[in-house]
């Protein structure tokens, strides 16, 4: 139990089978929310509180970085971390006989990251479509479904890749999984044994972090510049890891392509090594200039990638369906790690993407979001430069889904991006992207729900904000 009586009583049950990262963040969330941590008030530092509960600090800091992320606590350094006081005149939690459920849903704010266009999405046609497939519905069709995947949509993702990513592979190498992050665990419990090295882009995808700082296994952050990772850093440092999880097409979160050599320097490293890499190639779509860049698995060397990708960019993220590509002597292991950890993912949502995707809607809409997405990211960065001058520096990558902007303020990105969202805005800070590699300060910002029309509203909104 811990020593702190405002969070008491918060207990970890070992027998469950919630992960404990995620106990912790219900109750302390849950804290917050009730009232019994006030907005400043000061939490136990990671140590501490591992110490006191038994648990990894890895565990802590997992907690702890996904309640920061969501807004709830502020790090500050060696000052420790809090709870946010933006919090301060938030609506009072419902009375105590209403459950409280941590479901962790953000609002839907203009500049936040991670959504494709909802607002263009072929709602009508995806209608259309779930309907036919409601009245195809027979009762084999209500048993459960295949653990690695719908058959049909596992054809029509191995035609899709051939097509648009150059991946030579077989639908029975590919697993229908439950986003990114279901891909990133079924790649680590098929590949990594305790206490092996994970290489992790740094700055990087701070899901990807926390996910793997719940596992037994070394973080071995690897700096990124303007070509993508540092490979040569990785040689050098961390030689013998068995996984490096990297996002080649564009970085997340700097946006930069990973350059020919180093994708060859990465490729011969775990060759070498006898070690494996997860290609996350999360927005590969979305490439504005000049030509896509290939898919790591589809060059010289790929046959040591697991290959990720998702419909939470190109499609809605509400569908919680992603896909992992499989080296040829994983399957078996994987079809039996499937078999044992869950009974597969929603059959229904399966083959209404499978129809969409095999009479040509995905490829139709794929098209038409680049030329929207094209257009949104030029209003926004126009606006930008036209309403903040001389203080903003932007990056603008060839793709992507966000505009990263660097501001010349005093303030922490941090302290910028609190201001932004009490006015409605929520702009990511770029400093927490990193554990040990500072990328320096500024504003991450997505352009795609921000029509062409409405870029100078929002920009003057941001103006007023960090003024």
């Amino acid at each position: 139990m811990m020593t702190d009586p405002k969070l008491a009583p918060i207990r970890i049950d070992r027998r469950s089978a919630i992960p404990i990262h995620q106990q912790l963040y219900d109750r302390i969330r849950t804290a917050i929310v009730d009232g019994r941590l006030a907005p400043g008030e000061r939490l136990a530092s990671a140590r501490s509180l591992a110490v006191q509960l038994g648990v990894a600090r890895g565990t802590i800091d997992a907690a702890y970085a996904r309640l920061t992320g969501e807004g709830y606590l502020k790090a500050r350094g060696q000052a420790g971390t809090i709870v946010s006081p933006i919090l301060r005149g938030a609506p009072s939690p419902p009375p105590p006989s209403v459950p409280m459920v941590a479901s962790g849903a953000a609002p839907l704010l203009p500049l936040r990251l991670g959504l494709p266009a909802l607002d263009l999405f072929p709602r009508k046609l995806w209608a259309r479509l779930a309907a036919r497939e409601a009245r195809k519905l027979s009762k084999e069709n209500l048993a459960y479904p295949d653990p690695m995947g719908l058959p049909l949509l596992r054809d029509a993702i191995a035609s899709y890749l051939t097509v648009s990513r150059g991946i030579a592979c077989h639908p029975g190498q590919i697993v229908v999984t439950n986003g990114y992050q279901a891909a990133l665990d079924l790649t680590a419990a098929l590949l990594l044994k305790p206490r092996d090295t994970v290489w992790l882009e740094d700055p990087g995808y701070v899901f990807a972090r926390t996910a793997i700082q719940t596992m037994p296994v070394r973080l071995a952050p690897i700096p990124v510049d303007s070509e993508g990772l540092c490979v040569e850093h990785g040689r050098r440092y961390f030689p013998g890891a068995r996984l490096a999880v990297v996002t080649p097409a564009h970085q997340s979160p700097l946006g930069v392509c990973l350059s020919l050599p180093r994708r060859q320097a990465l490729l011969a490293w775990a060759a070498a090594q006898n070690s494996w890499i997860l290609e996350d190639d999360y927005d590969c779509e979305f490439h504005y200039s000049g030509h896509k860049p290939p898919a790591l698995k589809s060059i010289p060397g790929g046959d040591r990638v697991f290959y990720a990708g998702s419909f939470s960019k190109t499609l809605f993220p509400g569908l919680r369906l992603g896909y992992l590509v499989l080296p040829p002597d994983f399957v078996e292991a994987a079809a039996t790690l499937c078999r044992q950890r869950h009974r597969g993912q929603a059959r229904f949502e399966q083959a209404v993407v499978a129809g969409f995707m095999q009479e040509g809607h995905f490829a139709r809409h794929l098209r038409r979001m680049r030329s929207h997405y094209k257009s949104r990211r030029q209003a926004l960065a126009d606006e930008l430069a036209r309403q903040f001058g001389d203080h903003v520096q932007l990056s603008l990558p060839s793709g992507g889904l966000h505009i990263l902007a660097r501001l010349s303020h005093h303030r922490s990105d941090t302290e910028l991006a609190e201001r932004a969202l009490r006015h409605g805005l929520q702009p990511s800070p770029l400093s927490p992207q990193s554990i040990k590699h500072d990328a320096g300060q500024g504003l991450l910002m997505s352009f795609t729900n921000i029509p062409e029309k409405a870029a100078a509203g929002i920009v003057a909104r941001l103006r007023k904000a960090i003024a």
